[in-house]
C-alpha cells in the first residue's frame, strides 16, 4: 500500500480549490490549503449550503434566503490551471469546483438526473424507474466532471451510481455531441476501464452493463477477469473494439504489459471495492493501471516538452472510487490518485478533505487497540449497513453449529440462504451435514475453477440450491436479490467484514435477517461488533420451530417464525 501511494509526498505543494469547511479551525495539510470557512451555526456542508439547490428544493430555498438574507450561499471559484494540448488529445484542464446545478438527493425519476434517452429508454425497459438516493447522488456528480468517491451500504446501487454517468458519454448509448468522433455508431478506443478484486463481482458488472446496452450492442464491454482463457480476451479484444473494458487487475495488468490493452487516451477509470483493491497482493499491477490508463505517452511533457505538473497528470481522466466503507488508505489515495475528489454518500456530498477516515477494527485483539483508533473508526460500518435488516447471535457449540443453521433455516423459513465460514477446508463438511439433513446446498470458494464457480452460482440464484456455503469470497460483490438470510458459522474478522457478508441480504430496501453462530467464549467479540457497528444484536435461541430472542437475563422477549 505503501508504494502505491509514496509517490504523493515527493509531489510539490499544491494550491487547491477553497473547500468550505464547518469547523472554526482550519486543518492544514501538505498538498492543500483549506481557505473556505462556513460559520459552524449554518448546519452540517451539503449542496445547499454550497449553493446548490435540487429542483424540487429551488422555490422553497429562494423564500427562506429572502427571510434570511444573513445566510448566503457560498460561491467557490474555478481552478486558474492552464490548459495543456499533446498532439493527440483535445485540451484537458483541471476540473472545476463543486458547481453542480441540480443534484437531487431523492430525484423521482432517472430523467432528472441528465441521461440521455438513449439510456432511459433501457432503464425503463430493464425495470429500473426510481433512482436510489446514491444514485441520486452521485450521477450528476460524474456528469460534472468530478473525481469522487461513491460510499455507500452494500445493495444500495452504487455499480449503476456510475455505469449510467459513465454510459451517458461512452459506447453506443451516449448522447449526441457536434464533434464528429463522438457520433453513435463509430468504434472508438477503450475509454472506460473499470476494476474489481475479485472474479465475480467484475462478470456481475459486465452483466449490468450488457443489461443496459440490450443484446445488439453488448459488444461494447470486454471482460478481462482472471481464470478465463487470455488468448480469447485478446482476440475479443481486437475485433471488438470495445468502448469498455471490466477486469480484475491482473488480467488487466497483464494484458497492458503485452501490448494489447491499450488506455492511455481512456476517460475513466472506475476502482470497485477500492479498500480491497489496496492490499499487498495487488500492489503491482494497481501500480501498472494507475500509471498506464488515461495517461497519455509523451513521459508527462506538455506540448511545449516541459514536464506536466501533477494536477494536469491527475486531470486526464476522471478517477471514480467505490466502497461500502472508507478508511483513511483510502482517503489517501484518492488524494494521490485524483484531482480534488469529493465524497459522494447517499444524501450528501462533501469534499473528501473533510471526512472522518473509518476503517476495519480487528475484533480479535481489541485489548491492544488503541482508544484513539477506535473512535476514528466506529463510524463508517454503521453507514455500511442496509438498514431493513434484523441481527441476532446464538450460542452454540462447535460440533452443533451446523444443526443450529438447519434450525435457524426451518425457524425463519428461509428460501436463499448464504452461510459463511472462515476456512475454506470446512466447508465441504457443512455441505455433506446439511444435504444429510435434506437441504440442498453448494460450496464456492476460490480453488473451484471457473466453471465450476460459475456452475454453483446459477444454481444458487435459480433457487435450485437452498444454502451457499462460503468463505470471504462472497462477501463482496454477490448479488442474490432473493437472498434473505446471512449466517455467520464463523464470526467474521472485524466489523468491516461483518458489514460487508451482511450486505448480501436486505439489498434495495428488501428486508433480510443476519444471524451470528458462535461458542460462548466468542460473545464478547459480538458484543465488541455491536457497539462497533451501531446496531443492536441480540440473543436468540431456536426452540419448537421458533426463533426466540433472549434478554440480558435469559428471559424470553419474542417469538418470530
Amino acid at each position: 500500500m505503501s508504494a502505491l501511494v509514496s509517490t504523493r509526498f515527493l509531489l510539490p505543494s499544491l494550491a487547491f480549490q477553497r473547500l468550505p469547511f464547518l469547523s472554526r479551525a482550519a486543518f492544514l495539510h501538505r498538498s492543500a490549503v483549506l481557505l473556505g470557512r462556513v460559520d459552524i451555526d449554518h448546519g452540517p456542508l451539503t449542496l445547499a449550503t454550497l449553493g446548490f439547490k435540487s429542483k424540487l428544493e429551488k422555490n422553497s430555498d429562494n423564500k427562506r434566503h429572502k427571510s434570511k438574507p444573513e445566510i448566503s450561499p457560498v460561491k467557490l471559484p474555478v481552478d486558474e490551471v492552464k490548459p495543456m494540448r499533446t498532439s493527440k488529445s483535445k485540451p484537458i484542464v483541471a476540473k472545476r469546483s463543486l458547481e453542480l446545478e441540480t443534484a437531487p438527493f431523492a430525484a423521482q425519476s432517472f430523467s432528472e438526473l441528465g441521461l440521455p434517452p438513449s439510456l432511459l429508454q433501457r432503464l425503463e425497459l430493464e425495470g429500473f424507474k426510481v433512482p436510489t438516493d446514491v444514485q441520486s447522488a452521485a450521477i450528476p456528480t460524474i456528469l460534472k466532471s468530478h473525481d469522487i468517491v461513491i460510499q455507500s451500504y452494500t445493495g444500495s446501487g452504487k455499480t449503476l451510481a456510475y455505469l449510467l454517468p459513465i454510459l451517458s458519454v461512452v459506447g453506443p448509448l451516449r448522447r449526441s455531441s457536434p464533434d464528429s468522433s463522438c457520433e453513435p455508431g463509430k468504434k472508438m478506443e477503450i475509454e472506460a476501464v473499470i476494476v474489481a478484486p475479485s472474479r465475480e463481482l467484475g462478470m456481475q458488472i459486465v452483466r449490468e452493463v450488457e443489461k443496459l446496452l440490450g443484446p445488439t450492442e453488448k459488444k461494447a464491454v470486454q471482460q478481462l477477469v482472471g481464470g478465463a482463457n487470455r488468448s480469447r480476451q485478446e482476440e475479443a479484444l481486437k475485433k471488438n473494439k470495445p468502448s469498455i473494458v471490466v477486469g480484475t487487475p491482473g488480467r488487466v495488468a497483464e494484458i497492458s504489459a503485452a501490448g494489447k490493452l491499450h488506455t492511455h487516451s481512456c476517460r475513466f477509470l472506475v476502482l470497485d471495492e477500492v479498500d480491497e483493491l489496496l492490499s499487498f497482493n495487488f500492489r503491482e499491477d494497481m501500480h501498472r493501471i494507475l500509471e498506464h490508463v488515461g495517461r497519455r505517452p509523451g513521459l508527462g511533457q506538455d506540448a511545449r516538452g516541459g514536464l506536466k505538473g501533477p494536477l494536469e497528470r491527475r486531470a486526464e481522466r476522471q478517477t471514480i472510487m467505490v466502497s461500502a466503507t472508507v478508511p483513511f488508505s483510502v482517503i489517501r489515495a484518492a488524494r494521490s490518485w485524483g484531482n480534488n475528489p469529493l465524497l459522494v454518500q447517499a444524501q450528501k456530498i462533501i469534499p473528501l478533505e473533510s471526512a472522518t477516515p473509518s476503517g476495519p477494527i480487528d475484533i480479535s485483539n481489541t485489548a491492544s487497540r488503541s482508544s484513539e483508533a477506535s473512535s476514528s473508526q466506529d463510524q463508517a460500518p454503521a453507514v455500511s449497513l442496509p438498514p431493513s435488516l434484523k441481527h441476532y447471535y446464538c450460542i452454540s457449540k462447535l460440533q452443533h453449529k451446523v444443526d443450529t443453521l438447519r434450525r435457524c433455516i426451518h425457524a425463519l423459513d428461509a428460501r436463499s440462504v448464504i452461510a459463511f465460514m472462515n476456512n475454506s477446508k470446512q466447508l465441504k463438511d457443512a455441505v455433506f451435514k446439511l444435504e444429510a439433513r435434506g437441504i440442498s446446498a453448494l460450496e464456492l470458494h476460490g480453488d473451484l475453477g471457473k466453471l465450476a464457480r460459475s456452475t454453483t452460482l446459477k444454481k444458487f440464484k435459480s433457487g435450485e440450491v437452498r444454502v451457499l456455503v462460503t468463505n470471504e469470497l462472497s462477501a463482496r460483490g454477490l448479488d442474490v436479490a432473493e437472498c434473505d438470510l446471512v449466517v455467520n458459522l464463523d464470526l467474521p474478522t472485524d466489523s468491516v467484514h461483518y458489514a460487508h457478508r451482511a450486505g448480501r441480504t436486505g439489498r434495495l430496501g428488501r428486508k433480510g435477517t443476519v444471524v451470528s453462530i458462535c461458542e460462548e467464549p466468542e460473545a464478547f467479540v459480538v458484543k465488541k461488533l455491536q457497539k462497533q457497528l451501531g446496531v443492536v444484536i441480540p440473543a436468540c435461541e431456536f426452540l419448537e420451530g421458533k426463533l426466540v430472542v433472549r434478554g440480558e437475563e435469559g428471559k424470553s422477549l419474542e417469538a418470530m417464525r
